[in-house]
């Protein structure tokens, strides 16, 4: 008997553990394999939805609101879904956008390489911004001044293949980081301190 009582705690503990390694995945992370069916994305509000309408509706879903079940990891050239049922899918993203999401931070930070949609946290919640992105021709590819999402991340779509230098300003400071759009860059830069 003691053990039927235990099963949901260690069933906690292990979801629990699931999502604090999952927070923002590193380079090596495991990719999701399989398919899924249309009825398990319907229960997360995503059923129908591309690769890009996914990533969207969930980098600007309130924390408070965001599916504490999903796991939603961005790839280069995918996002990749699973939920705690086994469910696995992956979604193509656009051949000629790479999505990054940048965390402007000033005291803390934490590693990130693949940004997770559900769990990544930055420290500058709902703050307004000013971003640039210049490529290494010197074009303007962003300039805006936009309000990071509720999980302390601006998200930006960027042509693939290109090097260029990101800046962010915020209350009086300012970061300038490279940025690289390739098959094997990061989704999620964690980096950018503002000074």
């Amino acid at each position: 008997m003691r053990t039927t009582a235990r099963q949901p705690s260690i069933l906690a503990a292990a979801l629990g553990a699931l999502l604090l390694v999952a927070a923002c995945s590193p380079a090596d992370a495991p990719p999701a394999t399989g398919g899924a069916s249309a009825a398990w994305l319907s229960d997360h509000g995503l059923d129908g939805m591309s690769g890009r309408e996914v990533v969207d509706h969930l980098e600007a879903m309130p924390v408070a609101e965001r599916p504490t079940n999903l796991i939603a990891s961005i790839k280069p050239d995918s996002v990749e879904l699973s939920d705690v049922d086994g469910n696995t899918t992956t979604l193509d993203l656009p051949e000629d956008e790479f999505y990054v999401s940048v965390a402007p931070y000033i005291t803390q930070t934490h590693e990130c390489f693949f940004h997770s949609l559900t769990t990544c946290l930055g420290e500058l919640r709902d703050q307004d911004v000013s971003v640039q992105v210049v490529d290494a021709s010197g074009a303007v590819l962003v300039d805006e001044e936009v309000r990071t999402a509720d999980n302390g991340f601006v998200g930006l779509w960027l042509p693939r293949g290109v090097d260029a230098t990101l800046t962010i300003e915020h209350d009086g400071r300012a970061v300038a980081t490279p940025v690289s759009t390739g098959d094997d860059d990061p989704t999620c830069v964690t980096t950018a301190r503002l000074m």
